[in-house]
């Protein structure tokens, strides 16, 4: 593989197959977006954006990863997906919304209280009066006992003859993140195999706090949703903050 197309096998291979929380989303936005486009947040390749075009509400899709989002346009071909490679935490779209969306614990990978304040301001910004932004986070981070966590299975999925393999092997604490640990191995057809490691910073996030930091973006908290934990992802609040 190329790296491009392991970037685009590996991101499938671990966050494709997850799901539960399609409804949440596919549900915002039949109630929010009111016919405009939602703003997909870290969209990757596709996981959210793809399921809300394949319902008819129109997507742009952001994302730092060029490549990844090349992938998701190549998968939208006839939908109303809109590819837009950018940073969450310096959003520039000039344009404005009335649902904006950060699912799968994105705005647990902005680097601090500082990345989710740029965040938030360029999503009030981009938000329409009375729009709505709604990020997922997960649970309980805070108070989080690495010592009561099994490892889930691994994940497994195929790029071309290549047979890969991610394998959660560690969570590990700090003061104020959490560090998850994979192993990434690929087997080719000869049975060549090639093991490297992946490692996941997640903010602890207290869903009050994230609150708390969008009312001083000038957004007002309504009440949140729970997405069910599942046998490999633990549950998430959704917070919902509106313009």
């Amino acid at each position: 593989m190329t790296p491009e197309e392991a970037l685009i096998a590996w991101h499938d291979v671990e966050n494709g197959a997850y799901d539960v929380d399609l409804e949440v989303w596919e549900a915002l936005a039949a109630a929010h977006a009111g016919g405009e486009p939602v703003l997909d947040v870290g969209a990757g390749t596709g996981r959210v954006a793809l399921h809300l075009a394949a319902q008819g509400h129109p997507v742009v899709a952001l994302d730092t990863e060029e490549v990844l989002l090349a992938a998701l346009a190549h998968r939208a071909e006839g939908l109303p997906v809109e590819t837009v490679v950018g940073d969450a935490r310096a959003i520039a779209l000039g344009r404005r919304f009335g649902l904006i969306i950060a699912p799968m614990q994105t705005v647990q990978l902005l680097g601090g209280a500082q990345g989710r304040a740029a965040f938030l301001a360029g999503a009030r910004e981009h938000l329409l009066p009375g729009g709505l932004v709604a990020s997922a986070i997960a649970h309980p981070l805070e108070g989080f006992d690495v010592s009561e966590v099994q490892p889930p299975e691994p994940d497994l999925g195929e790029a071309g003859d290549v047979q890969l393999i991610s394998r959660p092997i560690a969570i590990r604490e700090a003061r104020d993140h959490v560090l998850l640990v994979r192993e990434r191995e690929a087997i080719e057809r000869d049975g060549t195999r090639t093991l490297e490691r992946d490692e996941i910073r997640l903010d602890r996030l207290p869903p009050a706090t994230f609150a708390a930091e969008g009312a001083a973006a000038g957004l007002r908290e309504e009440a949140p949703l729970e997405i069910p934990a599942t046998d490999e992802y633990i549950a998430s609040t959704v917070v919902m903050l509106r313009a």
